[in-house]
């Protein structure tokens, strides 16, 4: 593990932060539980699927519904294209270990064609609705009953030692109709290990963490909470994407618009982080802007204050002071959220089983 690394040709070093929450998860496991590397895949048979129709791609997969020939159960197949198969057994190490998870994706086995390159994976369908049609129709009700399962996903991740790394709407899955909530695409989640470094360039730009654009490597689950942060301020301030910018420092640029430049100063200098000095001068005399500013007449219904409190708590630069999953589902936003009933549960367990 490393304990120091320079940043953009800084003198100093980064100053390495542990999270409050779950710090040393793995340290309580054994090797076989993280240690992904070591591990051997396990396929099942291609031919127990048939591909129905593709239902989207993306740089590093294509995904299908299909059919389990033999239950005639439908499922989803991700087709993993030009992927590393270190980056394979990862996915699939996390989704096994995260198998059982509230609100999480579930995982049913790894598939491969012996006439392809390819490797599979075949998970759980949700009938979901697109987050462009589906989020403008919320009302406080309905954010806090989905933020509130999407928060529990987090929470039994974060718990068990995993950060997703890529949460944004494209990755929560809601069927409106069924109420459900799956938080899927796990191909970037990765371990957390105590002060190790780790690889800035994840994340979706409109939800990256100040910390991934400021190249400092020794980020924790918090950047989760960043991105789910974002969603819900795009939510209740009805502004898809809530920070756009056109790249990366740009994307920081917007966020010190909103936040402001005195905050972003006190945390550089907190974990000895560079900032460019580009970006410090196009914003140098941003001040932090109220959240009541982005309040109008067509979102005021829910962007209640107290909404606004546990954004405030969220999008912070600090990382280490953002709240946690666990803190934030304690948030008065969802003092009135039940949890899904025992019975509930076993029905929804039941329409997704594994095929």
């Amino acid at each position: 593990m490393a304990s120091s690394l320079k940043n953009n040709n800084n003198n100093n070093t980064l100053v390495p932060s542990v999270p409050r929450m779950y710090s040393e998860v793995l340290r309580n496991k054994p090797a076989i539980y993280w240690d992904y590397e070591q591990m051997k895949l396990k396929y099942g048979n291609h031919d127990d699927y048939e591909l129905v129709r593709r239902l989207g791609r993306g740089k590093y997969s294509e995904v299908f519904g299909a059919v389990h020939v033999k239950t005639e159960a439908a499922c989803v197949i991700k087709v993993l294209k030009a992927v590393k198969k270190k980056k394979i057994k990862r996915e699939v190490k996390i989704l096994q270990n995260l198998r059982d998870g509230p609100n999480i994706i579930k995982f049913f086995e790894v598939l491969k064609n012996p006439a392809s390159e390819y490797t599979a994976l075949a998970v759980e369908l949700v009938h979901c609705v697109d987050h462009r049609t589906l989020y403008p129709t919320f009302g406080t009700s309905d954010i806090q009953y989905y933020m509130f399962r999407l928060l529990t996903a987090l929470d039994y991740a974060h718990s068990h030692g995993i950060m997703h790394r890529d949460v944004k709407p494209h990755n929560v899955m809601i069927d409106p109709k069924r109420k459900i909530l799956r938080l899927i695409d796990w191909g970037l989640a990765e371990f957390y290990h105590t002060c190790q470094d780790y690889n800035v360039k994840v994340a979706s730009r409109y939800f990256k963490a100040p910390e991934l654009l400021l190249d400092y490597v020794y980020y924790d689950y918090s950047i989760d909470m960043w991105s789910f942060g974002c969603m819900l301020a795009a939510i209740i301030f009805r502004r898809e994407p809530f920070f756009q910018g056109a790249d990366n420092n740009d994307q920081l640029v917007k966020i010190v618009k909103v936040l402001g430049i005195r905050n972003l100063r006190i945390y550089a200098k907190k974990y000895n982080i560079h900032v460019d000095p580009a970006v410090l001068e196009s914003v140098e005399r941003r001040q932090k802007r109220a959240w009541e500013d982005f309040v109008t007449k067509s979102n005021h219904d829910v962007a209640t204050k107290v909404a606004i409190d546990l954004v405030d708590r969220l999008l912070l630069y600090d990382h280490s002071e953002r709240l946690t999953a666990r803190e934030a589902l304690q948030h008065e936003y969802f003092l009135n959220v039940q949890p899904p009933s025992p019975d509930e549960t076993s029905a929804l367990e039941a329409s997704t089983s594994n095929p």
